[in-house]
């Protein structure tokens, strides 16, 4: 059995050898056609691909007929996400479900509209018979993207009109999901910690009585209990995160899936999938294994020099995973400030104080300080380099002790409401299915019969 596995692998070795020989297009090409690559021109501006009413993105400003980099600024159906979050954290509310209305029907609810739409969440955060039983202690994974994914398109089998696309029948699918998402990943996590790690089994049924944030605390923790600073700081994070513009990898899979007819539940199975890589969603899982890493290797975390030299390290692949990258640095758009991250930092600061790690909040500020200066140095960049949402939400969530496997998913807890509202605004204006151009560069090539090739 040894052999034929050793002699498999050195096959596919093969194989894999052969396809990447075949694949391979000159650079230069792109240049050459002036191709888009990640459908970004050469300075970074995205291609524009579609209109939004939803988000909108401002990290430059015209001043003379130029381009002038400025603070990021972020709007949620025109509304600036740092009042809408100054909105409810004045009245001491929670505001996940408040943005999460705002991001699907355009506007701010009133009291009534809200305690409607937060009574229809907490109804539906139900699954169905038996599906923990089932569905997610089946086949358990630390791979909780994977496994939400899987209990996203299962759920499907239970629903009798998954092909209608009315809008009213797409309205309720995504309001459904939006409130089981963090049922389906906590209970996938609670599976793989117990069959896989050999710790208890804890299925806590959610509260309806609680915002989503406090849910989530509710049903991973065993004793249920959280402090209302965690509460309220995860509920921050799930606003932050809910939504980001039309053109993020995530978001744009949900524009392209839907544009071809696909039902709700591929649609969001698609756009999980996107949001798991490490380029998207999985970052902030880097920037806690990088900062690990870091006080392995810096003797003094509180000398400027000795964390400058780790910086510069990681940017000469010498650190840590040697990809040349400082995690949590740096954003696709944003340039001197992304304002998520400039919003979370100052609730970070009171959960760090609570949990008795400021020495750990003072690391995060210093790199936060050091590493644009030392990317500048280092690298030929065309825009500013800024601490995006990333650098600090893992950090968030390490203190809030939620497990790494579930950092991503929290990400998609919060992004299904940016997800619906785009899915919602694709149907509700779709005429054509999304199909970009693909240059080909292959030059033709005469069949061969079989016994000719040698």
């Amino acid at each position: 059995m040894d052999r034929m596995i050793t002699r498999n692998m050195a096959e596919l070795d093969e194989l894999a050898a052969k396809c990447g020989e075949n694949n391979v297009i000159d650079p230069a090409l792109y240049g050459e056609y002036d191709v888009k690559r990640g459908l970004r021109d050469i300075n970074g501006k995205g291609v524009l691909t579609g209109l939004t009413r939803i988000s909108e993105i401002i990290s430059s400003k015209t001043v003379d007929g130029k381009s002038v980099p400025c603070d990021g600024i972020l709007r949620y159906r025109g509304i600036d996400v740092r009042d809408l979050c100054d909105g409810f954290s004045r009245d001491n509310r929670f505001g996940f479900e408040e943005t999460t209305y705002l991001l699907l029907f355009g506007e701010l609810p009133d009291n009534e509209e809200l305690e409607r739409f937060t009574a229809l969440l907490s109804h539906l955060r139900t699954l169905p018979r038996n599906f923990v039983r089932d569905v997610i202690m089946k086949a358990p994974s630390k791979d909780m993207m994977n496994t939400l994914a899987r209990s996203v398109l299962t759920l499907a089998c239970y629903d009798k009109t998954i092909d209608d696309v009315s809008l009213e029948n797409v309205m309720r699918q995504c309001i459904m999901l939006i409130s089981v998402f963090p049922m389906l990943a906590v209970y996938g996590y609670q599976a793989y910690n117990h069959y896989e790690k050999g710790k208890s089994l804890y299925i806590h049924k959610p509260d309806p009585k609680l915002s989503t944030a406090e849910n989530i605390l509710r049903l991973l923790r065993p004793d249920k209990k959280y402090t209302p600073l965690e509460a309220k700081i995860l509920d921050i994070a799930l606003v932050l995160h809910a939504e980001h513009g039309g053109g993020n990898n995530s978001t744009f899979t949900t524009h392209v899936v839907t544009s071809s007819g696909s039902d709700t539940y591929a649609v969001m199975a698609a756009a999980l999938g996107s949001l798991k890589g490490p380029k998207h969603g999985g970052a902030n899982i880097k920037v806690v294994q990088m900062f690990a890493d870091m006080k392995k290797n810096v003797s003094d975390l509180t000398d400027e020099a000795e964390v400058r030299e780790y910086l510069l390290k990681l940017l000469h692949k010498e650190a840590f995973d040697q990809k040349g990258l400082i995690y949590g640095m740096g954003h696709a758009i944003y340039s001197i400030s992304d304002p998520r991250a400039q919003i979370f930092k100052g609730f970070v600061e009171q959960l760090a104080h609570e949990k008795g790690r400021d020495d750990d909040y003072a690391l995060y500020s210093m790199v936060e300080t050091l590493a644009p200066r030392v990317i500048a140095e280092e690298r030929r960049i065309y825009k500013g380099v800024s601490a995006n949402v990333d650098f600090y939400s893992g950090f968030v969530y390490s203190m809030l002790d939620l497990p790494a496997e579930l950092f991503t998913p929290i990400f998609a807890m919060a992004r299904v409401a940016g997800w619906s509202a785009h899915r919602l605004e694709e149907l509700i204006n779709q005429d054509k299915i999304i199909r970009p151009s693909y240059q080909p560069i292959q030059k033709p090539v005469k069949y061969r019969m079989l016994s000719e090739r040698q």
